[in-house]
């Protein structure tokens, strides 16, 4: 399968403030962002014993649609299990619920997956894609930048990325040892995103900069802050961001200016398909801001 890489690097300026955005949204329709890096090794790799694909998460996962379309351009089953499908998107399915079901993902209501050896013919992948085989694509990623970095003759650089598993800004920090890669825990607090790093790297010195805001962040809630933030970039670099990891991602990192030492690279990780369902609930709930 052939993907759009590298990905572009675009200069933006948003509140008054330059950053470089690097457009891993542009890779792939179905394949976008970190997804995109984190699913490479399987793309381009033969995989002849394998006929089933499994993998668990949330009933909306940008990780669950990508592994669905992987299953389907490779020809294996696909299964994902979920602790919970709300009865509205059981009723009327949308964004990546149920384009992965169009894909032929079988979804199955469980409370946790229960972890055992799986047969050789079944591939199973963590939640949001947090394996070893990330590392591939990833460092493809880190590659794209080194010799953007070289041919603009940039010498100092700071990259951002909001995390959910974490798994892209650790292997991203493996292998850009010459910049510092600063990420935000999206899902959990910032306890929770250092045991998601020590899961892949046991040397706490080769771990991204965790940064976070003062007051606690809940992950899927609707916060008129991270909706605001979403418009206001829309509108000031016509990008079009994800509505869920990217509004705290670009607060957290306007909150934090000693980031700004060195030229920013913002990561673009795609996940806009999830849009679809989120933005007619920030709507609904805040119809006080256009």
């Amino acid at each position: 399968m052939n993907l759009n890489l590298p990905s572009p690097i675009q200069s933006i300026t948003f509140e008054d403030q330059h950053f470089y955005l690097k457009r891993d949204d542009l890779i792939d329709h179905d394949f976008s962002g970190n997804k995109a890096r984190k699913l490479h090794y399987f793309l381009q790799n033969d995989f002849p014993d394998i006929h089933k694909l499994i993998s668990y998460g949330s009933a909306q996962s940008n990780a669950m649609y990508s592994l669905s379309v992987l299953a389907k351009i490779k020809g294996w089953k696909f299964e994902y299990v979920v602790d919970h499908i709300a009865d509205y998107l059981k009723e009327h399915p949308h964004g990546n619920y149920k384009a992965a079901i169009e894909n032929g993902m079988k979804i199955i209501e469980e409370k946790r997956v229960e972890p055992y050896d799986y047969p050789k013919e079944v591939l199973f992948i963590e939640e949001g894609g947090r394996q070893k085989e990330a590392e591939y694509g990833v460092k493809v990623l880190a590659e794209e930048i080194l010799r953007w970095k070289r041919e603009n003759t940039i010498k100092g650089l700071n990259v951002f990325l909001p995390s959910g598993t974490g798994t892209t800004a650790l292997f991203l920090q493996k292998y850009l040892p010459s910049a510092t890669v600063y990420t935000t825990s999206c899902v959990g607090d910032e306890s929770y995103l250092k045991k998601q790093f020590l899961m892949l790297e046991e040397d706490e010195s080769l771990h991204p900069v965790i940064l976070s805001l003062e007051k606690k962040h809940h992950f899927g809630k609707l916060y008129k802050e991270n909706y605001k933030i979403w418009l206001k970039l829309q509108q000031q670099t016509g990008v079009e961001f994800d509505l869920l990891y990217d509004p705290l991602g670009w607060r957290v990192l306007l909150a934090h200016p000693e980031v700004y030492s060195k030229p920013i690279l913002y990561i673009h990780q795609g996940g806009v398909l999830g849009n679809e369902s989120m933005l007619p609930r920030y709507k609904r709930k805040y119809k006080d801001i256009l």
